[in-house]
């Protein structure tokens, strides 16, 4: 697999990275669909251990390195912590304020990103038109869920939630940071997706069962499909191509097209569980897709001015 980094997005990459937010949103919906009789802490952790099972049995099939002493420990500790607290946050802030505020709050990640991407690499930072295209993507989604965002329906501790929120945006944001910066780095995708699906799925079942959540067995085999999507495709599949991309392209640009996937979801929704869908989601993905081209452009290279004999 090739290490050279590109801080470009070409076509492939392009492609990848919107497969990978369809899947995100679709994974929203799966989620949602499966909390019927799986809590939410103990549904991320059960993703978690599914899908690290399934890594690490891929991993041995193609003889990929896992347990070499390569200075990953550490950091690879770090990005599980990060990565089991982003959605325990999450989870958590679901008590104290809407899905919609939680997701605005959110999708401040790709910002964590632009900002941390500066000190690690120069020549990823977003400036001018890019810049300007991820606020106008950003805006998009908050457009979106703007009846959230204006509306206080979730009572006096609706600050927490949004501040729980904001966290999970700095740990995910963080977690991208950390694996850009370290050894993480250089490392097969499927080495770094494991550190983060073994701590997330230990930490949060153990959080979960702590709590007092309990999953109500049998499982529907609806509930059951949506578990398995996020184990197989979400957990395991796209997460193996979301650490490979990083590993290759500009992560500040990767993270830029991840606020595709609140929108995504939203129509996801309204198409599979029938939610309304309002001329205002049609305008927030307009305004994320002319953002997300904006922070894609490349400058023009300058002409050189032609000699005369």
């Amino acid at each position: 697999m090739s290490s050279e980094r590109h801080v470009h997005l070409d076509r492939r990459a392009v492609l990848l990275v919107v497969g990978c937010t369809v899947l995100w949103g679709l994974g929203q919906i799966a989620s949602k669909v499966a909390l019927a009789q799986i809590p939410p802490l103990t549904q991320g952790g059960l993703r978690s251990v599914g899908a690290a099972l399934l890594v690490l049995t891929w991993a041995r099939w193609r003889g990929i390195p896992l347990w070499e002493r390569d200075g990953t420990l550490v950091p690879g500790l770090i990005a599980g912590t990060l990565f089991a607290a982003e959605f325990g946050a999450i989870y958590s802030a679901l008590q104290f304020t809407t899905a919609g505020r939680m997701t605005v709050f959110l999708y401040l990640a790709p910002f964590v990103v632009a900002i941390g991407m500066v000190f690690i690499s120069r020549s990823e930072g977003l400036r001018g038109l890019a810049l300007a295209g991820l606020v106008t993507a950003f805006a998009g989604v908050a457009f979106a869920f703007l009846d959230s965002l204006t509306t206080s329906g979730a009572g006096s501790r609706q600050w927490l939630g949004d501040l729980l929120a904001g966290l999970a945006a700095l740990g995910w944001g963080a977690t991208t940071l950390v694996i850009r910066a370290t050894q993480l780095g250089p490392v097969h995708p499927a080495k770094t997706l494991l550190y983060q699906l073994a701590v997330s799925g230990v930490g949060l079942t153990t959080v979960g069962w702590l709590s007092g959540e309990r999953v109500q067995w049998p499982l529907t085999p609806m509930n059951a499909g949506a578990l398995a999507f996020q184990i197989i495709v979400v957990g395991s599949s796209s997460y193996l191509v979301w650490f490979w991309l990083i590993r290759t392209y500009s992560a500040t640009k990767l993270s830029a097209f991840t606020l595709l996937t609140p929108v995504v979801a939203l129509v996801a929704g309204a198409v599979l569980l029938h939610e309304a869908v309002t001329p205002r989601t049609l305008v927030a993905l307009v305004a994320v897709c002319l953002g997300l081209v904006a922070v894609n452009l490349r400058p023009r290279r300058p002409q050189r001015a032609l000699s005369r004999d």
